[in-house]
């Protein structure tokens, strides 16, 4: 296959992107022109702070293309669309053809979570280290593949998370993981021994990808749309979104604490922590449990009434 690449600016990566995906391009990226050098700059945002465009000053905008492309041709439809000559821009480049489906499982390991947790993609059971993994009656071995759903372990929030409910469930509690997306957190809960385990989020596949992992692993939780769900306490709560919607759900998640609960939090950046703990300071006390790299997980416990 055929890589395009157009080196263009900011006001021009999208136009360029959505058109060469109209032309037939297998698919389209866009990378900072200045990747891998002093100059990168880091594009990212929290629900209501994403940047206005999603785009860097310079950007390689780099088209997959099938092998029989002619190229000139489709150099000459873009360059009449857009009313600009972008000859002098365009670099090609030949991509070898590979196994994508192998690459992609290639990249994502089994994980050990804290003491006794492992999250294993479905093609990984043959693994050495899963292998004696199993060995040990005590560990927790959860399949979890890379999906739709944000949490497959890799992240460090989702770890924060994981090591506090290890290290804290006694196996008799009430959980709720709200904002649940692969619904690891309460697939970890449920086979810590936890009862009920509930499962929230906004997104209707996060939803769906859930109960298929909770089947999947025979783990007994629920999952929920918000609509859907009822009012009610539990003796743990969790949820691992990002700082500006958890400043925002605070009220509402430290009602769904129950006396002498525990509210675990992350998704928070370490600048962020004080400002989220203000956010909860009226209803609970919450302090920095763990930190991992340059993220947080804060923790509050409500008193008994």
């Amino acid at each position: 296959m055929l890589e395009l690449i157009i080196s263009c600016p900011q006001n021009q990566a999208e136009e360029l992107s959505d058109l060469m995906l109209e032309l037939g391009a297998l698919s389209v990226s866009v990378e900072d022109a200045q990747r891998d050098s002093r100059n990168e700059v880091p594009l990212y945002g929290e629900p209501g702070t994403e940047p206005e465009v999603l785009a860097w000053q310079q950007n390689h905008v780099i088209a997959l293309l099938p092998d029989d492309t002619e190229v000139d041709d489709f150099v000459a439809r873009i360059n009449q669309v857009t009313e600009y000559d972008w000859s002098a821009q365009i670099q090609q480049r030949q991509v070898a053809d590979q196994d994508w489906v192998r690459l992609t499982q290639s990249q994502f390991d089994p994980i050990q979570i804290g003491q006794k947790l492992w999250i294993v993609p479905s093609w990984q059971h043959q693994n050495p280290a899963v292998q004696q993994a199993t060995q040990d009656d005590s560990n927790i071995l959860i399949e979890l593949d890379p999906g739709l759903a944000f949490g497959t372990g890799t992240h460090p929030t989702t770890r924060l998370c994981a090591e506090w409910l290890e290290a804290h469930l006694q196996g008799t509690e009430s959980v709720l993981d709200y904002g649940c997306g692969s619904g690891i957190l309460a697939l970890i809960a449920s086979k810590l021994g936890a009862r009920p385990v509930d499962g929230v989020d906004i997104d209707e596949q996060a939803v769906t990808a859930a109960k298929f992992n909770a089947d999947k692993n025979q783990c007994a939780a629920n999952f929920y749309l918000p609509d859907d769900f009822q009012a009610g306490q539990y003796q743990i709560v969790v949820a691992n979104i990002l700082s500006s919607p958890l400043k925002l759900m605070a009220s509402m998640l430290c009602q769904r604490v129950a006396p002498n609960g525990h509210l675990v939090l992350s998704g928070i950046l370490e600048r962020q922590a004080q400002e989220v703990a203000d956010a909860y300071a009226p209803w609970l006390q919450m302090q920095v449990w763990r930190s991992a790299d340059g993220w947080v997980c804060l923790t509050g416990h409500k008193p008994s009434a």
